[in-house]
């Protein structure tokens, strides 16, 4: 018999993102805008981390409704953790966690993914 391994997305890991909000909100009605930005980066998170289970910080959310709910920043740079869920009852053994990373002076252009270590 073949020993089960666990799969790429059974590990716990973080991650650091740069999310093009502008363009997933192209043509989306003023008055929605930053409730459809929070809408994309949980699906976002969904995607990349596999997990159905997104939560949101709430300086993230802080930052996204910072100007306003229709001037949205363009792209932000996110930090996305999956940690092991801790309830007994949880139907998801994993989820994710959405935070905002630091920027660095010269802008969000031209970083990539990047991994994190636990032990930073």
């Amino acid at each position: 018999m073949v020993e089960k391994t666990r799969g790429r997305k059974e590990e716990v890991v973080t991650r650091e993102y740069t999310i093009n909000l502008h363009k997933r909100l192209h043509g989306c009605t003023f008055k929605k805008k930053a409730p459809k930005a929070i809408k994309e980066i949980r699906k976002f998170a969904q995607k990349a981390m596999g997990t159905k289970d997104v939560r949101v910080d709430v300086k993230l959310n802080k930052h996204i409704w910072s100007r306003g709910i229709r001037s949205v920043p363009r792209r932000i740079r996110v930090r996305i953790a999956r940690r092991r869920n801790d309830d007994e009852d949880a139907k998801e053994e994993l989820y994710s966690l959405v935070t905002v990373a630091e920027i660095a002076a010269e802008g969000l252009k031209g970083l990539g993914t990047k991994v994190i270590d636990d032990d930073e």
